[in-house]
C-alpha cells in the first residue's frame, strides 16, 4: 500500500484541475498585549504584522499547486485590497487566475483574525471578523464567469467545487460543471443537497448531523446515515470526516472503510483543514487512485495540515515522508 500511495502522489504534476468557487481572503491581524485599556476593560493590542493568505476556493488552489498539479481557479474578487493581495499570492504560487473575474461591483469576501498573545508567547485567536461579498447577482459578471469556466473545463482531469454560499457556484454553474466526463468532487459548507449526481463529497460529520436532521452518537449510526446520505445526492463516495477520530469513507458495493487520524490527536489550527482534505482526495481520483487510496491520502494531508498555524497547505514531499514515516 506504501508504495502504491506513494506512486500516486508521483503522478500529481501530470494533472491538471478547475476549483470553481468562493475565494475568501484569509486575514491574519497579530498583536502584542501590552495593557489594559482606561477606556473599557479590554486589552489593548499593539500591532505586530497583518498578512492576507488565500482561503476558501483559493486555499484549495494553493493546496493543489503546492501538492504539484496544474490548476486554475474559477471565481470572483472584488477590486479592493484584500482582492488584490490575495490574487498576488495564487499568482506567485503558481495557480492560474485567468479565470478570476474582478470587479468594482462585488466585495472581496475577507475573514480577518485577530491573533493575540504577550511579547515572547506564542498568539491565539481572541475574534474574528467577517465582511461578507453579496451573491453574485450582476448579469454581466455572471456571463464572465461562465465564459472562463466553459473555456478552462474541457482540459481538466478533476472538477472541484468549493462551495461557501458566497454566490458564485449557481444552477447556471453547476449545468456546465455537469458536462464534463471528469471526477467532480464537491465540498459545500451549507448547501450539499442542492449539488446532486456528481462523484464524491467531502462533509465532515457536523455537516451530514444538519442534512440528516440528527446528531449521530455511534459509528453504525454514521455508516447508515452517510450511506443514505450518499444514495440521496447520486454519489459513487462519501468521504465524512471526523477530526481526531479520523475518517469514514462510503463507497458503493464495498463496506465502510474507517482511516484513524494521523499524527499528534490536538490539532494546532483547523483553519482551511477541508480545503486540504478535498484538494488531496481529488488530485488522487485525478491521478487513477481508487477512492480508498484517495482517501487514505487526503488523510495524511488532513493530518498535516492541521499541525500548521493559519490557512496552510501541504506538499508533495511532507506527503511522501508522512507515509514514508508512518506506522501503518
Amino acid at each position: 500500500m506504501q508504495e502504491r500511495l506513494l506512486n500516486i502522489i508521483r503522478r500529481f504534476s501530470e494533472r491538471r484541475i478547475v476549483i470553481v468557487g468562493d475565494a475568501i481572503a484569509d486575514k491574519f491581524l497579530h498583536g502584542s498585549i501590552s495593557r489594559v485599556s482606561r477606556e473599557a476593560p479590554v486589552f489593548i493590542l499593539r500591532h505586530d504584522k497583518t498578512e492576507t493568505l488565500p482561503g476558501g476556493a483559493a486555499n484549495c488552489a494553493m493546496n493543489m499547486v503546492s501538492l504539484g498539479a496544474r490548476v486554475s481557479l474559477i471565481s470572483v474578487t472584488g477590486a479592493d485590497e484584500s482582492g488584490s493581495e490575495m490574487r498576488a499570492k495564487l499568482e506567485a504560487a503558481g495557480v492560474d487566475i485567468d479565470g478570476v473575474v474582478v470587479s468594482e461591483k462585488v466585495q472581496t469576501t475577507t475573514k480577518v483574525r485577530i491573533l493575540a498573545g504577550h511579547s515572547h508567547s506564542s498568539k491565539q485567536q481572541v475574534i474574528r471578523i467577517d465582511y461578507d461579498a453579496a451573491p453574485v447577482n450582476d448579469a454581466g459578471l455572471r456571463e464572465a464567469l461562465i465564459d472562463k469556466l466553459e473555456k478552462t473545463i474541457a482540459a481538466a482531469d478533476a472538477v472541484v467545487i468549493s462551495d461557501y454560499n458566497y454566490g458564485v457556484v449557481d444552477a447556471q454553474t453547476i449545468e456546465v460543471i455537469r458536462k464534463v466526463n471528469v471526477p467532480v468532487l464537491v465540498d459545500s459548507r451549507f448547501r450539499l443537497a442542492d449539488f446532486t449526481g456528481f462523484t464524491a463529497a467531502t462533509p465532515n460529520q457536523e455537516e451530514v448531523e444538519n442534512l440528516i436532521g440528527a446528531q449521530i452518537s455511534s459509528t453504525e449510526q454514521l455508516e447508515t446515515a452517510a450511506n443514505e446520505l450518499k444514495q440521496q445526492l447520486g454519489y459513487r463516495a462519501l468521504l465524512v470526516t471526523r477530526g481526531s477520530g479520523g475518517m469514514t469513507l462510503l463507497e458503493a458495493d464495498a463496506a465502510p472503510l474507517h482511516i484513524r487520524a494521523v499524527g499528534a490527536q490536538q490539532a494546532v489550527d483547523v483553519t482551511g483543514a477541508g480545503d486540504t482534505v478535498i484538494a488531496t482526495f481529488a488530485l488522487a481520483l485525478a491521478s487513477e487512485a481508487s477512492f480508498a487510496d484517495a482517501a487514505r491520502l487526503a488523510n495524511y494531508a488532513g493530518g498535516l495540515v492541521v499541525m500548521k498555524r493559519g490557512t496552510a497547505s501541504v506538499s508533495a514531499a511532507e506527503l511522501e515522508h508522512s507515509i514514508l514515516s508512518s506506522d501503518g
